[in-house]
């Protein structure tokens, strides 16, 4: 099998760390491939290598391009990328943790012990902090689901927060935000920013979700809308991996209001190892209009509620979100 370096020191295999926690658990690190492996029963060619010397293996040997350049697809299918929830994760710091967001863009909140953290926080930005400091127009909320993190050699499970503007995005600030949201707020470990007007939230619910038939159709028309843009203008290479990930939110619902619809988030991923990495940047690795475009589509499909654009490096976000 195709094991990488990279699965077995997130699996915290013994065969990459002796003290190594566990980020995530692999599907070609199991217990029982684990098992089969000590049989020696698994053969594992490529488990020493990175992704990127992979694709300089398979250039040595010959292979087509399309094949070395191809997006990695994860091994348990898109069914991954589906957060699948019955019920909203809302722990005690949650309504603390939004007034603390709602400070770090920009807002008043009434616990002034709030306020003069998000104060210093932003004002230890260095060259940011100015810029920071003068925010209007956004908001930001959490959202009542966890997803996957890592913080050193450990793996976190938080929360998402969500920046929405009443103006089209500031990539710039949007992602010094992505940076600073993260350290000051420790139950997050994933910043998105979602198209539409701005939502103050909180946001109470969920829309329940389980690996079925019409939810699977739903990521599978978003995947095929961003991977054809990806192929259409030659950026398959430029950025390392685009997961597209089916999120249990419907952000537009009032609360106890039975709702189908969703949210899509387009996680962009820049790295040469997969062990760290950043988003790629709209306007520069990712053209806006491309970007633009996917959305569009995307918001047209039906049950879908917002598009989200991932803004989280890794650390402190994985690559995929579960």
């Amino acid at each position: 099998q195709g094991t990488l370096r990279p699965d077995l020191i997130e699996s915290a295999s013994t065969l990459a760390s002796s003290a190594a926690d566990a980020i995530k658990t692999h599907h070609n690190d199991t217990q029982l491939v684990r098992e089969l492996r000590e049989q020696g029963r698994v053969i594992e060619p490529l488990k020493d290598y990175h992704k990127d010397e992979v694709r300089e293996l398979g250039k040595q040997l010959g292979l087509a391009d399309d094949l070395v350049q191809r997006q990695p697809f994860p091994g348990p299918g898109l069914a991954i990328r589906v957060l699948c929830a019955t019920e909203p994760y809302k722990g005690a710091d949650y309504d603390a943790t939004n007034q603390l967001l709602a400070a770090l863009v920009g807002n008043t909140v009434s616990d002034e012990a709030i306020m003069a953290k998000a104060k210093a926080a932003v004002s230890a930005m260095g060259a940011d902090a100015n810029k920071l400091s003068k925010l209007e127009g956004y908001a930001a909320t959490l959202l009542p689901v966890r997803t996957v993190g890592v913080q050193g050699d450990g793996r976190t499970y938080s929360y998402v927060a969500m920046i929405t503007t009443q103006t089209d995005p500031d990539w710039t600030t949007l992602l010094s935000l992505a940076r600073l949201i993260p350290r000051v707020c420790h139950s997050v470990n994933r910043v998105v920013y979602a198209w539409g007007a701005p939502v103050t939230g909180p946001i109470d619910n969920i829309t329940p979700t389980h690996l079925v038939p019409d939810v699977l159709a739903r990521l599978k028309e978003a995947d095929a809308i961003v991977n054809q843009h990806l192929f259409d203008h030659q950026l398959t290479r430029k950025i390392s991996q685009v997961p597209v990930v089916l999120v249990p939110v419907d952000v537009e619902a009032s609360e106890g209001q039975a709702t189908t619809k969703r949210c899509i988030a387009i996680r962009t991923f820049l790295t040469s190892d997969f062990m760290t990495g950043r988003p790629a940047v709209p306007g520069q690795e990712l053209p806006e209009e491309v970007l633009n475009s996917m959305v569009t589509q995307i918001q047209k499909l039906e049950g879908v509620s917002r598009v989200m654009f991932d803004l989280t490096a890794k650390p402190p976000g994985t690559t995929e979100w579960e």
